[in-house]
Order: C-alpha cells, then sequence, then structure tokens
C-alpha cells in the first residue's frame, strides 16, 4: 500500500511547522525578557544599596572638605556606577538566572517546554544570546567606558577624601630605553629628589658610558633633571674620557610620575594604554608589571564568567526539586562564592607567585566551565 501526500496534507506540515516555530520564538523572548528584566532589577537594588552605604560611610569627609553637590551627584555617583555594575555583573546574572529558572521549573514551565518538542540545547540558546549581550556589554565597560569614568571618580577621591600615594622604595633600578639604565639609592617625592643617582649606557653587554651625581632634582618648569655634584665617564674603543661638574642639566626618558605606581591609576587606563603603560613597565622592568597584566587579562576573561555561569545556573536549576527555589540560590550563592574566592587566590598565586597573570584568570573560567558542561549532561532532557 502507498500512501501519497495530498496538497491538504503538505499545507496542514506546513502550518504546524509555522506554529512550532512561532512558538519557539515567543519561548526565547520569554526567557530573554525574564533573564535581562531580572538582571537588571538585581542590580539596580545592589547598586541603589551599595550608593546608601558608601554615602553614609563618605558623607563626612564631603562636609568637611565642602564637596560641591553637583560634583557628589554627577562626578562621584555617576561614574561610580558603571564601575559597580560590571563588577557585580556575573554575580547577579548567575542569580538572576538561578531566580527565573528555578521559578519556571517549579512551575513546571521547563517540563511543558520539553514536553512540547524542545530540546534542552535549544531552550538553553536564549540564556546564551542573553549572556552573550551582558558579556559584550561587560568588556565595552571595561576598555572603554569605565576607565574614563573611573579617572573622573579618582580625581574627585584624590581631591576631597583620599590622600596621595607616597614613594618609599630604595635602591631604584629602572631602565628608560633599551641599554639605558637609571639607579638612584633613594627618592623623595614631595620635592622630587633623587640621591646617589647614577646613569649607564651598555650597549652588547659592555659599558659605554656612566654619569653619577650626588643629586638629581626634577625641574618641573623646563621637564629636565638638574645633577649636583656629577661625574662622566665616556668609553670608546681607544681611550675614555671623564669630566665632573657641580651643575648639569639633562633630559631623559625619566619623570616623577613614574615613580608612584599608584594600582589605583590602571583602572583609569583603557585597553590600549593599559597595553602601551605594560611595555613601558617591561622595559624598565617594574615589579609591579604582574598586576597590570593580571588586570589586562582580567579585563577579557571576567566577562566570559557570565557565559559560564549562565551555563552552570540553567543546568542546576532547571530541574524541579523538594526544595524548590531557595534550595537552587543556595547552591547558587556557594558557587558564586567558590568563583570569587578561586579567582582570588588564582591571581594571587599571578601577583605574588609564578603562575602566569593569562593562566591565572582564566582557570576559574575553565575549572566552572567543566563543571557547566557537567551539570549540563545530568540536567533534565
Amino acid at each position: 500500500m502507498f500512501y501519497i501526500t495530498g496538497p491538504n496534507e503538505q499545507h496542514r506540515k506546513i502550518i504546524i511547522q509555522s506554529a512550532f516555530l512561532m512558538k519557539i520564538k515567543k519561548i526565547d523572548w520569554y526567557i530573554t525578557s525574564k533573564f535581562l528584566g531580572t538582571f537588571f532589577y538585581a542590580i539596580t537594588l545592589i547598586i541603589l544599596i551599595v550608593i546608601i552605604f558608601d554615602l553614609s560611610e563618605r558623607i563626612d569627609d564631603f562636609i568637611e572638605r565642602q564637596a560641591p553637590l553637583n560634583e557628589i551627584l554627577f562626578v562621584y555617583y555617576l561614574n561610580f556606577i558603571p564601575y559597580f555594575i560590571n563588577l557585580f555583573s556575573p554575580l547577579f546574572t548567575f542569580i538572576a538566572v538561578i531566580y527565573f529558572t528555578s521559578r519556571m521549573a517549579f512551575n513546571t514551565e521547563i517540563i511543558a517546554i520539553l514536553s512540547s518538542g524542545v530540546s534542552f540545547k535549544r531552550l538553553l540558546a536564549p540564556y546564551i544570546v542573553s549572556a552573550a549581550m551582558l558579556a559584550i556589554l561587560s568588556i565595552y565597560l571595561s576598555n572603554v567606558m569605565i576607565p574614563d569614568a573611573n579617572r573622573k571618580r579618582l580625581d574627585f577621591e584624590n581631591t576631597y577624601f583620599r590622600s596621595q600615594g607616597q614613594f618609599r622604595d630604595r635602591n631604584i633600578h629602572l631602565q628608560i630605553r633599551p641599554g639605558v639604565f637609571v639607579y638612584m639609592e633613594s627618592y623623595n617625592d614631595r620635592i622630587n629628589v633623587g640621591y646617589k643617582f647614577a646613569l649607564e649606557s651598555i650597549i652588547d653587554g659592555e659599558l659605554k658610558s656612566k654619569l653619577t651625581a650626588d643629586r638629581a632634582e626634577w625641574i618641573d618648569s623646563i621637564q629636565t633633571w638638574t645633577l649636583r655634584n656629577y661625574h662622566q665617564r665616556e668609553i670608546s674603543e681607544l681611550n675614555e674620557k671623564l669630566s665632573s661638574g657641580t651643575r648639569k642639566d639633562t633630559v631623559i626618558n625619566l619623570s616623577p610620575t613614574d615613580f608612584i605606581q599608584n594600582l589605583r591609576d590602571m583602572e583609569a587606563m583603557n585597553f590600549r594604554e593599559l597595553q602601551e603603560y605594560i611595555e613601558n613597565e617591561r622595559l624598565k622592568g617594574s615589579e609591579n608589571i604582574r598586576y597590570y597584566l593580571v588586570e589586562k587579562h582580567r579585563r577579557i576573561a571576567f566577562p566570559f564568567a557570565t557565559l559560564v555561569l549562565t551555563l552552570i545556573g540553567v543546568s542546576l536549576s532547571s530541574r524541579k526539586v523538594r526544595g524548590g527555589i531557595g534550595l537552587h540560590l543556595g547552591i547558587g550563592l556557594t558557587l558564586s562564592f567558590a568563583f570569587i574566592l578561586f579567582m582570588q587566590i588564582s591571581t594571587t598565586f599571578a601577583t605574588n607567585g609564578n603562575l602566569p597573570p593569562l593562566l591565572a584568570v582564566w582557570i576559574p573560567n575553565i575549572v566552572f566551565f567543566m563543571l557547566g558542561i557537567y551539570l549540563l549532561k545530568t540536567a533534565p532532557k
């Protein structure tokens, strides 16, 4: 017996397929709106709470330093908000996913969607798309918008309630350009004077010139260093030239700002500025370069945590359990703090140990991604 599909049967199949696609689009829109709506609602609440606590802590400083109200609102707090939105973004993405997905599971919406023929992987699609949107937004905030906002916020803090950094290092060694090295026994950043100054030029492992002085004073008006009681030694292949004097003005690739390496300043650098600063500090042999490398790689790795935590959140909370939303939120918060703790430990090993910064910031993402894959395999299908 042969069965021939007629025009009416084909038309009916097309209608069914169209209805199924429309249902899928509605589900996608429903999940996306729930995801983003819950995220922005939660992040708004936490930002308001943080602002209230910060204001209660800073209000005495604002009054004592007579900070203008318009600067408090539009310079400090307006530029304060993007920083904390980005800081809390992965955590509240995770909480938002667990919260509304648990409610869907508790109301048997997940079971209904899967029973209608939608696979779990297809159900995961709007979650991943929404998380990708938030991750892209986080990358933009971290590398473009927030550095400019942080620059204004840090200037406000330095003006009204934060003391400036002080330079206390001794036996300072800096490479100011390839083969040119500066040494100072100590440096006083209040008067911009270095003591026991030495400038050496080394080419192919051989000393070509050396300039020493008792003091090196920075003259800001002409952007030069004035050397006191100097001795200069020029070495060539056949002879050696010596000279000395009580004063010598010299221009070198070094300024007082190079001595005060305030780690907070990297928050005000966009990605290009941060990369240039790292190359400059690597040339000088700076000991703090690892902090800047961690910050550079973190600005890319941290937004990807949004995708990883979303995968874990959906896989974890899509199953209806006896404890309901409370159990899912409890497990979710535990995993969130575990992720944050893991990130802090790995970056500490990078800044104070031998762990490469790139690996340090990506290890938590890799480990939790593997956990997400495991939970995805055990999720209800």
